[in-house]
């Protein structure tokens, strides 16, 4: 069910509750700041005790409008060299299928693309990633079990330069964001990226799973104290109506989500599109 759907539902019938209505935002996903907002100002209109669910609606719209960028925002692209997007996230998020999801993306641009398998704690991970790029035809840089992340990197951007690549896709272990020891690990590859080009990598990615509610925020937080994050994927936002921590991640961490994951099949990724979120959503 849509999310303002519901809203109507629980609403019309009665007199706005200013405390269920603070839950029901809340269970949405819009985060604490955002609900606090909208409640904010519908409180501050004349008459706020009169208001109903068609003002709740509007003000809910506006402020939604106000916090998400109207335009998409661009892959950032390297000049003369490859485009290095690192993917980052804990596990379950879909991170490898949406790694190899980003690479037909590209490849439907007319760009040439090279994975690097650097989730090197887990075997499955590296055969999972190696099905995908022998389906879409593309390169991919592996490791042995165990092996160093920031190496692989390392190696895997000096093979994208020799053959001119366009992108490089680092798909990178799956962690908790609480485990500060496998943090230092992604920051070990970050600089590693950056000893042979200081702006790589170019994009920081995060998977999220939309249907993981405010502990997508958590896991942003983290990852970008961490890394500085550039954007998000957003994984199973097929319709549910779930999505709000789109919303709350861009409100209090101003990332942007950058692509998103609507299906199983490697054609079920685009894009974000803002206007095409909110028809979805509301």
């Amino acid at each position: 069910m849509k999310f303002l759907e519901s809203l109507v539902q629980q609403f019309a019938a009665k007199p706005i509750d200013w405390d269920e209505l603070e839950e029901a935002l809340i269970r949405a996903d819009l985060g604490v700041s955002m609900t606090t907002r909208i409640i904010k100002v519908l409180r501050e209109r004349e008459a706020w005790s009169l208001l109903g669910i068609g003002h709740v609606i509007k003000a809910v719209r506006e402020e939604i409008g106000r916090i998400l960028p109207r335009d998409p925002t661009p892959i950032r692209r390297a000049t003369g060299k490859p485009t290095v997007v690192l993917i980052v996230g804990v596990n379950g998020t879909g991170k490898t299928t949406s790694t190899a999801k980003l690479a037909h993306c590209l490849q439907k641009s007319q760009q040439t693309v090279l994975l690097a398998a650097a989730d090197t704690f887990r075997a499955a991970a590296i055969e999972q990633l190696a099905i995908w790029a022998k389906r879409l035809g593309v390169e991919m840089v592996r490791a042995e079990y165990g092996a160093d992340p920031a190496a692989l990197c390392y190696d895997a951007y000096r093979s994208a330069a020799k053959t001119k690549t366009d992108f490089l896709l680092c798909d990178t272990a799956g962690r908790q964001h609480t485990k500060a020891n496998l943090m230092a690990e992604l920051q070990k590859a970050k600089r590693s990226l950056g000893k042979l080009d200081p702006d790589a990598p170019h994009e920081t990615l995060l998977v999220v799973d939309a249907t993981t509610g405010s502990n997508a925020l958590n896991q942003a937080r983290e990852f970008h104290n961490a890394l500085a994050l550039t954007g998000l994927i957003v994984t199973k936002l097929d319709g549910s109506g779930k999505g709000g921590i789109v919303i709350a991640i861009q409100d209090e961490l101003g990332i942007p989500t950058r692509f998103v994951g609507t299906g199983e099949k490697i054609e079920d990724f685009a894009p974000f599109n803002v206007q095409d979120f909110l028809a979805n959503m509301l």
